[in-house]
């Protein structure tokens, strides 16, 4: 009986070359894992392009609100944003696919989990490490690694001679990653960072320049970090996603062109698109300035960096990520209230927040009198934060280090 393997299927080029390759190479049986995070359209045919490829079996597993309430919420509460662009759309989706692969294996009896992330990619580590954090006795098989295949090129080449129909050509061969949170665009003329995306790019967001010419204001309600309503009406976290989604896009709101650090030592070009997510990330972090104080806001931006880099780098299975998110969740105790927004031709603007929990102060701030402040206790206060450099000084006059 052939052992099986487990294949983190998305019908795409690469995974749909991988099943007969794995089946020529290793005399696997392929069961094929496809998880619905909100690909949409693309799931419908997978079974049968599955099947006809060579696998043996198919599992299309609905995760959607898992994804959400379990890695974009847990993300968007920490404010994490690696390198100040990227907000994580396919870092962290690959532990909750990992997760999934680690449960059919289990189901299966399978010895082997194959993925088609390539050599050169962050997607191989994010894999990797969650299966290593999971189940550390599956083995794993990365062909990219492995095959004599070099480009996208040669494996549409493969692929047509095996009579598999893949959802590229030579005239347009993205490499795309599709789920509820975005939709990725790398490769081809993107390889150039000198090169504009054209229009014809984006497959989601209607081009800033082609948007409505007047704004639209949406609002987000929160409850302790979670987004939980769209303009008053409470969704579903998957539904609540999806509204964003639509509203941003209509307003070209969420392109994101960024030239990243992989973790393997590359840099590399990629375009996102992010409607959703650029609007709940800008809601929450006005939210925070209203209700977190000094101190706790400019520490959680030391950790949001941290955070970031943790899933970026695949770590979600970590001792550390699971204990930066039990600080995050404390500092979220008090992140409920409104944000009102403004979205007019790619941008995305507070126009508006309220807090029951707020701690600004209008009747302290006012430049009026008013409210329990003396001004004359900041001279106190002067004298004592600025005694440092009023000691320094002295030392310098005394000592001739002061110059002119």
């Amino acid at each position: 009986m052939a052992e099986k393997v487990v294949l983190a299927y998305s019908g795409g080029l690469d995974t749909s070359i991988i099943i007969p390759w794995l089946k020529e190479t290793y005399r696997y049986e392929v069961i094929a894992v496809a998880v619905d995070l909100g690909q949409g359209e693309e799931l419908a045919p997978l079974e049968e392009k599955a099947l006809k490829s060579g696998a043996s079996k198919v599992y299309i597993l609905d995760k959607k609100r898992e994804f959400v309430v379990d890695f974009i919420w847990p993300t968007l509460k920490a404010g994490a944003v690696y390198e100040g662009k990227y907000l994580l759309g396919t870092s962290f989706a690959r532990p909750l696919i990992a997760k999934c692969l680690v449960e059919v294996a289990e189901k299966e009896g399978a010895t082997a989990v194959a993925h088609g992330a390539t050599g050169k990619g962050n997607d191989q580590v994010r894999f990797e490490l969650a299966i290593k954090a999971l189940k550390p006795e599956l083995k794993v098989i990365a062909p990219w690694r492995v095959w004599s295949i070099r480009s996208r090129e040669e494996a549409i080449d493969y692929a047509q001679a095996r009579g598999i129909p893949v959802p590229v050509g030579k005239d347009r061969p993205y490499s795309m990653d599709r789920n509820l949170w975005h939709l990725s665009h790398e490769g081809a003329d993107l390889e150039d960072p000198w090169n504009e995306p054209g229009e014809d790019l984006y497959f989601i967001i209607t081009p800033p320049e082609k948007a409505p010419d007047k704004p639209t204001y949406v609002t987000v309600d929160f409850e302790k970090g979670v987004p939980v309503a769209v303009d008053g009406e409470r969704l579903d976290p998957v539904s609540l996603v999806e509204k964003l989604n639509e509203v941003a896009a209509a307003n070209g709101v969420g392109i994101v062109d960024i030239v990243e650090n992989r973790l393997v030592g590359l840099k590399s070009r990629g375009v996102y698109e992010c409607p959703g997510g650029t609007v709940l990330y800008t809601a929450h972090r006005e939210l925070e300035h209203l209700t977190l104080d000094r101190m706790t806001m400019h520490f959680k931006e030391i950790v949001a960096a941290k955070y970031a880099e943790l899933v970026y780098d695949g770590n979600w299975y970590s001792p550390l990520k699971k204990a930066l998110d039990a600080f995050v969740d404390s500092t979220q105790e008090t992140v409920t209230g409104t944000v009102r927004l403004k979205l007019y031709k790619g941008n995305c603007t507070p126009a508006g927040v309220r807090s029951p929990y707020s701690i600004y102060s209008e009747e302290l701030v006012t430049f009026g009198a008013g409210g329990d402040y003396d001004h004359k206790d900041a001279t106190g206060f002067i004298n004592l934060f600025g005694l440092p450099l009023k000691v320094r000084a002295m030392m310098e006059a005394r000592t001739g280090l002061r110059k002119g």
